[in-house]
């Protein structure tokens, strides 16, 4: 088994690549470290990728899925938040856990149910946070599990946004799902959050909608 480690410091989230891993091992890993961790298991083609996120990684994060729930609740449109919950088909030998991820547009089919991704659709937006390493394999598994919608950071190029047309992922200025929020709008928010608190920047987000809705 092949060990790639991406070195970490406290604003770098950590990246461990094994290869050759089977999908028995990757399950048993996954109910050995249990829900309540702070690392992030993805599994392609025999590799596992074990994601440790930094205190910057975290804190996008949370911003993100708090603008999200902003615009959701002022846009009167349903919401179900899962977090990084583990997203994996065995059929598939396919397997992630995002940053977020959310149903909106299929909202309905999942409540009160427990998520099984071989017979539930996958959730409708996912968010992804690049630090130091590409979440670009990543996509490969959400391409498998056909999630329409992806929030993507990087350092160097900010916020993107992707749609799944014709199966491959496509750059959308504008979200499909929140017409009004595009990538520029949303480093825009992410700046003001570097000097401000979670709180004001929300507020500001919903006296902004006002003069869009």
């Amino acid at each position: 088994m092949a060990i790639t480690l991406i070195p970490s410091s406290r604003q770098q989230t950590q990246h461990i690549f094994l290869e050759g891993v089977t999908w028995a091992t990757y399950q048993a890993l996954l109910n050995e470290l249990g829900n309540h961790r702070a690392s992030r298991l993805a599994y392609y083609q025999g590799v596992l990728e074990i994601i440790m996120p930094s205190d910057l990684h975290e804190f996008i994060n949370r911003i993100l899925e708090a603008i999200i729930r902003a615009l959701a609740e002022e846009l009167n449109m349903r919401l179900r938040g899962y977090g990084s919950t583990t997203l994996d088909r065995q059929d598939l030998a396919h397997g992630v856990e995002p940053d977020s991820c959310f149903y909106i547009q299929n909202v309905d089919r999942i409540l009160g149910k427990k998520l099984d991704m071989q017979t539930d659709p996958p959730p409708d937006l996912a968010i992804e946070v690049d630090i130091t390493s590409s979440s670009k394999r990543r996509f490969g598994i959400y391409l498998t599990l056909q999630i329409p919608e992806v929030w993507r950071y990087t350092e160097r190029l900010g916020f993107t946004i992707y749609q799944l047309r014709n199966k491959e992922y496509v750059e959308c200025e504008f979200s499909p799902t929140f017409s009004m929020m595009s990538g520029s709008i949303l480093m825009q928010f992410l700046r003001q959050a570097e000097t401000e608190d979670d709180t004001s920047v929300i507020r500001t987000l919903r006296q902004w909608l006002i003069t869009k809705i």
